[in-house]
């Protein structure tokens, strides 16, 4: 019984394992193209959209220096529900990237 568990055991981790490399060789003459398994991986668990006292800790700022830039950037992307202004992470950082690279 033990052998026979210890066997179904490693024909699921050779399985698991030739899914993943078969997905990694798809991309093997193009290393820079990105797998959507590791944007999903990198977007795992990250909130989709934050209140405005979070918005520091995902642009890794001060509290003090991401309420300035709400204040100076009234075109910081962001949604009000229930007036409540909450910020689309995705596109918050892809603007912060847009800011920076324009300075």
């Amino acid at each position: 019984m033990d052998i026979t568990l210890g066997l179904i055991a490693l024909g699921g981790g050779v399985a698991i394992g030739g899914y993943f490399i078969g997905d990694g060789l798809k991309n093997f003459k193009n290393p820079s193209a990105s797998s959507n398994h590791t944007e999903e991986l990198e977007d795992w668990g990250q909130p989709k959209l934050i209140k405005q006292k979070d918005v520091h800790h995902h642009l890794g700022i001060s509290k003090e220096d991401a309420h300035s830039l709400i204040k100076d950037y009234p075109t910081i992307p962001h949604l009000t529900i229930n007036d409540q202004i909450y910020y689309p992470t995705k596109k918050l950082k892809k603007w912060a990237n847009t800011l920076s690279e324009e300075q």
